[in-house]
């Protein structure tokens, strides 16, 4: 919880007491939080009004954007839902912009979650709602917990929410996955351990939704994959690196330009070159890459003759 001078005052007045101090707002995520929302977004802690909601047009508009999220990640809302549905709690998944595409609450439940318009079709982002689970997750692009008057509104401290950020195949992130809970009595630590069940719900995700992109391809585990997020590599037929996931190129310093250079699997899996399957047809696609299809250039790269260079690329079924 933010510690910050007057505790007994109003919510109002401890947000904007910890906005105004620059110790808070440069040592406390959630005064940092605070700030966006009343300076950036121009909010007001203690207004009164209901989340913004967009019209049936606009959400049917963003669910096919975001079908395949959507799709995929069904399984796993489900899964929460009914671990945590009993409890108090409500479980949503948003896109990047904080609006809800789908949510699952119990019928007891509805009227609290409704008064806070935590429901299907309402924007939870920053801009909206100032500090929150969805919002602040979304900002920030880290899983967040944001216990009670933790929250910029002072409508909102009620409840606890829990967010974490789902990345597509490409390292963009996709949505947020959120757990809330309208429960008065939830202690902060029992908060935390909803994030982190969250957090490692939305890896599931990620990871479900990298391998349905890479369908055919080998998938493997690099570097840094755990608790830090979802590390993997898709390999095709060669070992060339096809694809990975946002914490892969982290780790291992891949770059759209770099995967596009059809690079070997090998070196960044601690493996000599040659190791692998397919080496020369693996060679000649990197060649050809680099070269962005000339084939003239791509065999001086090799050191072999043109008419060498299109006969390796007939034996091994490439064009040029």
């Amino acid at each position: 919880m933010l510690s910050v001078p007057g505790r007994g005052r109003s919510h109002a007045d401890r947000v904007a007491e910890a906005v105004n101090s620059k110790v808070c707002a440069a040592t406390s995520g959630i005064a940092a939080s605070w700030r966006r929302s009343m300076v950036y977004h121009g909010l007001d802690p203690a207004s009164r009004r209901s989340a913004h909601r967009v019209e049936d047009g606009s959400l049917r508009q963003a669910r096919e954007r975001s079908q395949d999220l959507i799709r995929i990640a069904m399984p796993t809302l489900e899964r929460l839902y009914s671990t945590l549905g009993s409890s108090g709690c409500s479980v949503a998944l948003t896109d990047t912009d904080g609006l809800i595409l789908e949510a699952r609450r119990a019928a007891g439940d509805a009227r609290d979650f409704d008064s806070w318009g935590l429901a299907t079709g309402a924007v939870w982002s920053e801009a909206m709602e100032g500090t929150n689970g969805i919002g602040t997750c979304a900002a920030e692009r880290r899983a967040v917990v944001i216990h009670q008057d933790q929250h910029f509104r002072t409508d909102n401290i009620a409840m606890s929410c829990m967010g974490a950020p789902i990345f597509d195949p490409t390292g963009q992130m996709a949505g947020v996955l959120d757990v809330s809970s309208c429960r008065r009595d939830l202690e902060l630590p029992y908060a935390q351990m909803l994030g982190l069940i969250v957090a490692e719900s939305a890896r599931a995700v990620e990871s479900d939704l990298f391998r349905s992109a890479f369908h055919g391809c080998r998938i493997v585990v690099a570097e840094g994959h755990g608790t830090a997020g979802v590390s993997l590599l898709a390999l095709d037929k060669d070992d060339v690196i096809v694809g990975a996931t946002r914490q892969a190129r982290k780790a291992l310093d891949l770059t759209d330009a770099l995967l596009a250079a059809a690079p070997s699997a090998a070196p960044y899996l601690g493996e000599q070159e040659g190791e692998g399957r397919g080496t020369e047809r693996a060679a000649l696609r990197r060649a050809l890459a680099r070269a962005q299809g000339n084939v003239s250039a791509a065999a001086r790269d090799l050191g072999i003759s043109r008419a060498t260079m299109y006969r390796k690329m007939a034996q091994h079924g490439l064009s040029d």
